[in-house]
């Protein structure tokens, strides 16, 4: 079975309410989804208030993160948003130095520069090949099993 790392936004109840259903369909299809909110968690919410543990909780959250993407066959990056998430964007580097294989998905029409695209290295890493529709990702992702 195929493991994908789904690299997304996670900071509001509406990217991870669509993490969460995003992950169950790729589940639905046979994947092993490591989805960072469910494994690692969020550090808004777990670390204290008062700041305490902070670089603790922040560096167990990074090599729980980390060991996914050493761990994953595939990586796709949800790159809706105004601009594309900058954790995601370094998930994804690290992803594509490993040699994985590295999906853009993108149903928000914004894009970075005047091209219609978003930065050329974003786009590079995935082959410069963007999913718009959940069945161009599923055609994609046939492609790889």
């Amino acid at each position: 079975m195929k493991k994908i790392y789904l690299a997304a936004p996670l900071f509001n109840e509406m990217e991870l309410q669509r993490n969460r259903e995003m992950a169950e369909v790729l589940r639905e299809w046979g994947y092993d989804v490591f989805l960072p909110q469910e494994v690692s968690g969020l550090s808004a919410k777990i670390i204290p208030k008062d700041g305490t543990e902070k670089v603790a909780i922040s560096r167990k959250i990074f090599e729980s993160d980390l060991d996914g993407l050493k761990k994953c066959d595939i990586l796709i990056f949800c790159l809706d948003g105004r601009v594309p998430d900058e954790g995601a964007c370094v998930e994804l580097g690290i992803a594509f130095t490993l040699g994985k294989k590295c999906i853009g998905y993108k149903t928000d029409d914004r894009c970075l520069d005047f091209t219609g695209m978003d930065n050329l290295f974003i786009e590079g890493c995935m082959d410069f090949k963007v999913m718009h529709t959940i069945d161009e990702l599923r055609n994609e992702l046939r492609k790889i099993k």
